[in-house]
């Protein structure tokens, strides 16, 4: 069974996240979408809501599970006895840093792989950051995130 990790902090998951983890979805046997816990970190949403809301988001695709993890993702990896990992670019631009990522990956465990899937053009500009900043500027962003996201958001006092 091919066993893949999709990690990332999806703060929160965007369009572009969930056209990312389809593809892997249609690829690999098993994906586990995994929210990265960073307690130094102050998240937009917390760590739970996340992973609520990406639960939500995904719960028509049958071979997609959703976990958070602290530490390493390699270490993470290695305890789900997964193969690969899934990276997501958006643009060119993405691609030096998933290099860099995805080399030292390599260099601590030489088993698990690193895949790059391309998101569709249309979600090419859409980020975590950017929803933040259109919503904390009382944008629409109904178009850019699942529809569990936006509902949720709305519930929320921006200030």
């Amino acid at each position: 069974m091919k066993i893949a990790i999709y990690p990332g902090s999806f703060d929160p998951i965007t369009k572009g996240h969930l056209d990312i983890l389809k593809t892997g979805a249609g690829i690999f046997d098993k994906v586990i979408i995994a929210v990265a816990r960073n307690s130094e970190k102050k998240g937009f949403l917390s760590v739970d809501e996340r992973v609520k809301l990406i639960r939500e988001s995904v719960k028509d695709i049958e071979n997609v599970e959703v976990d958070s993890f602290e530490g390493l993702t390699i270490e993470y990896a290695k305890r789900k006895n997964a193969q690969i990992l899934i990276r997501g670019l958006r643009a060119v631009s993405d691609f030096e840093y998933e290099l860099q990522l995805s080399q030292a990956n390599s260099a601590l465990c030489s088993d698990i792989k690193t895949v790059f899937l391309t998101t569709k053009p249309k979600y090419n500009f859409i980020s975590s950051s950017t929803i933040k900043e259109i919503f904390i500027n009382n944008g629409d962003i109904s178009k850019f995130v699942p529809e569990p996201v936006f509902e949720f958001l709305k519930t929320r006092n921006v200030s």
